[in-house]
């Protein structure tokens, strides 16, 4: 019998956990991360990797030179979605350090 209690004390600690887990995540997905290449790119993503703005300052538009304005635009993306990564490791990070898979 002791076994059944068990079982339904870490059943309850789960599902406490997968809560805890939901907040967590949707907190994260709210938030937002902004990134900028050169003076001249800004980018904003929220957590979940969505693109929200991007700015791109007149001056950075060069006919002659397109492609220093693609690296540029890739850079600012390129940190911002590392920016989000870092944040969703520490964040949900403590929820599943020592999990199979993770």
């Amino acid at each position: 019998m002791r076994g059944m209690g068990n079982m339904g004390n870490m059943m309850r600690q789960m599902q406490k956990l997968q809560k805890e887990m939901g907040i967590a995540q949707n907190a994260l997905n709210e938030k937002e991360f902004t990134a900028e290449a050169s003076q001249v790119v800004t980018v904003t993503f929220t957590g979940d990797k969505k693109l929200k703005n991007i700015t791109i300052k007149p001056e950075a538009v060069d006919p002659e030179d397109v492609e220093m304005l693609q690296d540029v635009i890739v850079l600012a993306v390129n940190d911002c979605l590392h920016q989000i990564d870092v944040e969703t490791e520490k964040t949900m990070g403590k929820y599943t350090k020592g999990l199979p898979g993770f």
